[in-house]
């Protein structure tokens, strides 16, 4: 049978949400900040740090002033781009079926990310889901020209109205609440998934919340023909 969407296009988080990069995460946070005199985060504090943008996180979390936690970013994207930016990344179980299948439905989807867009991109390359997406958005590089959430929102759905899709029921997926915080200011509503790296308060103002893919899968796509819907 058939399948349509009650969306009209889906914007996905990244981190916690698609892939599990926690590992080289962990990995290259543990280096950076022992560099910066701080001790390495444990995996449990890893919640503190995957999900907002890093320019954000190293003033939140360590302190620091907005110049120093643009050094920080820029030593921390130092290593990952000598690491790869793939290096240690691994898809959240089921999640890539969810994607093809909606694309398979002519659902029109979008990344919306913190990560800086390259990421991304190298990301979605990487895992051969480059292929679904209409538009891929990320940060920029310096995380501070376009960083915040709600502006990577706006970004995505910009760059959709661009290539035509219809805008009018956008829907977003993440696990973290500048996700929540995000959508709300754009407009969209958010579900979230519980399988990245959130606390329990995290989801609260998202439309639905999620415990499996299988859940998610049930509200991105019902049985109809959208001819006939």
């Amino acid at each position: 049978m058939p399948h349509r969407s009650p969306w009209t296009c889906i914007l996905w988080d990244v981190d916690g949400t698609i892939v599990d990069a926690s590992e080289g995460i962990l990995r290259r946070l543990s280096t950076a900040l022992e560099h910066f005199g701080h001790p390495a985060p444990t995996r449990d504090e890893l919640a503190h740090w995957i999900g907002p943008p890093m320019f954000e996180s190293f003033q939140t979390n360590l302190g620091m002033t907005p110049e120093q936690a643009a050094v920080g970013v820029t030593y921390y994207r130092g290593l990952s781009k000598k690491d790869g930016y793939t290096t240690g990344a691994k898809l959240f179980d089921g999640v890539a079926g969810v994607i093809a299948e909606l694309d398979d439905a002519g659902v029109a989807q979008a990344t919306a990310s913190s990560k800086p867009e390259t990421q991304v991109v190298a990301l979605m390359e990487w895992f051969d889901l480059a292929g679904h997406f209409t538009a891929m958005a990320g940060s920029t590089p310096d995380e501070k020209t376009l960083s915040r959430k709600a502006d990577i929102v706006g970004e995505a759905l910009r760059r959709l109205e661009a290539a035509g899709v219809d805008t009018s029921r956008p829907v977003l997926v993440g696990d973290r609440h500048h996700d929540v915080e995000g959508g709300a200011e754009q407009g969209v509503p958010v579900i979230f998934v519980r399988w990245g790296f959130s606390w329990p308060y995290e989801s609260e103002g998202a439309q639905a919340a999620v415990d499996t893919v299988a859940q998610l899968r049930d509200l991105l796509l019902v049985p109809g023909d959208p001819e006939t819907a």
